[in-house]
């Protein structure tokens, strides 16, 4: 503004002429005042944004720490309680005390494996699988086994024992439930020979399995059918259990004995 009223004076006094050189400083210093203006607020902005960094990284590290505070060393998010899913054959009380999880822990700290393996320790438990349930619980899923034969008492008013696929023995029965197989055991029966049996019963179809009044183990390979009305399947180990089921299916009614141990070339005695 400056410059343009000494341009007017100079332009309307015909005694003091325009001084080119003069113009020329004025303009040069204006253009220094903005270029200042220009850089110091470049600085500014510079120094803002390492700022912003700076505190960015404070707010973020702050956070940090409060969330670990909170997670690992507070009883904001502790244990108050197991989730059980999946228990039929065992209460969820059982399983909470197998458990053994610290009810007031931090639920971050909780060790997860060990409550599993505790957990599998159950005769009934098949698998199990343990997760924390925020913000509070230890969920624990078990999967259960499944029966599918009864092992008889071996003396009278002994237990009924549930026997699974795999031959583990993990539960009692009052009596014989009159849809699984009951599996009768020699005096040297072994644990081995047993799981051989409890293989044979799993594999009967139920047609077959309703004809069986008991199936009678000795060793692994010496296993036999009882059926209802006194016949005997002969049936070996559980290898070919499959095609064992089918060639008995065609052969006589009226036989009162059956060796279908090779089942490619079965026996009857009539």
């Amino acid at each position: 503004m400056r410059l343009f009223t000494r341009r007017a004076r100079a332009l309307g006094d015909p005694d003091n002429p325009v001084d080119p050189a003069a113009v020329a400083d004025e303009g040069e210093e204006r253009t220094v005042r903005i270029a200042r203006r220009r850089f110091a607020r470049r600085q500014w902005a510079r120094r803002w944004l390492a700022w912003r960094r700076v505190l960015g990284a404070a707010v973020l590290l702050g956070a940090a720490a409060i969330t670990v505070w909170l997670v690992f060393f507070s009883s904001v998010l502790a244990v108050s309680g197991v989730q059980v899913e999946g228990a039929d054959v065992l209460s969820p009380a059982a399983v909470r005390r197998a458990a053994a999880v610290p009810t007031g822990a931090p639920l971050a700290t909780v060790d997860l494996d060990s409550v599993t393996r505790r957990v599998e320790r159950l005769p009934a438990v098949r698998s199990v699988d343990v997760s924390r349930a925020w913000p509070d619980r230890v969920r624990v899923d078990v999967t259960e086994r499944t029966a599918v034969a009864v092992v008889a008492p071996g003396q009278p008013g002994g237990a009924v024992r549930g026997i699974d696929a795999a031959g583990v023995v993990f539960r009692r029965f009052a009596s014989p439930p009159r849809h699984l197989p009951v599996i009768r055991t020699g005096t040297r029966t072994g644990s081995d020979a047993l799981a051989e049996a409890a293989q044979v019963a799993g594999s009967l179809n139920p047609s077959l399995a309703a004809k069986v009044a008991f199936v009678r183990v000795r060793t692994v390979d010496r296993i036999s059918l009882e059926l209802r009305g006194g016949r005997t399947v002969l049936w070996g180990s559980a290898d070919d259990s499959s095609d064992k089921a089918r060639v008995l299916a065609v052969l006589p009614r009226t036989a009162s004995f059956y060796d279908v141990s090779v089942p490619g070339r079965p026996v009857i005695r009539r």
